[in-house]
């Protein structure tokens, strides 16, 4: 009945993309990111800091988006890959390939594209 939530996503914020905020390039981050706005480009962590990515329900990402966690509640378009957690909920919406460790998906959630599970013995290539 009661259980403890093993995949626990931090709520620290290091950097915003404001809701009127346009990117067009690449973005390297650590931390914390949340997007309420919109990125043109792919979306990464830095090699070797395994950090956390909250698109919310207004953020769109039209790229490759690669991180830890990630909490996706908008649009990507284009491959996601997170190499520990993944949570979407229910305006989550991903045109592309998902590779995941650990998903949870919501009601709602829309994925046109291929789950791929990276267990423990997946290549480090992949990510």
């Amino acid at each position: 009945m009661f259980f403890k939530k093993v995949n626990k996503i931090d709520n620290r914020i290091d950097t915003l993309v404001g809701a009127d905020t346009r990117i067009e390039g690449d973005l390297h981050f650590s931390g914390g990111l949340r997007v309420d706005g919109a990125i043109r480009g792919d979306v990464s962590e830095q090699n070797g800091s395994p950090s956390t990515l909250i698109i919310s329900e207004h953020g769109r990402v039209e790229g490759a988006v690669t991180a830890a966690k990630i909490v996706l509640n908008g649009k990507a378009i284009g491959t996601v890959k997170s190499s520990h957690f993944i949570e979407l909920q229910t305006k989550a919406r991903i045109t592309g390939d998902l590779y995941y460790k650990s998903l949870e998906m919501h009601t709602g959630a829309v994925i046109e594209g291929k789950l791929v599970y990276m267990g423990d013995g997946a290549p480090e290539e992949v990510l």
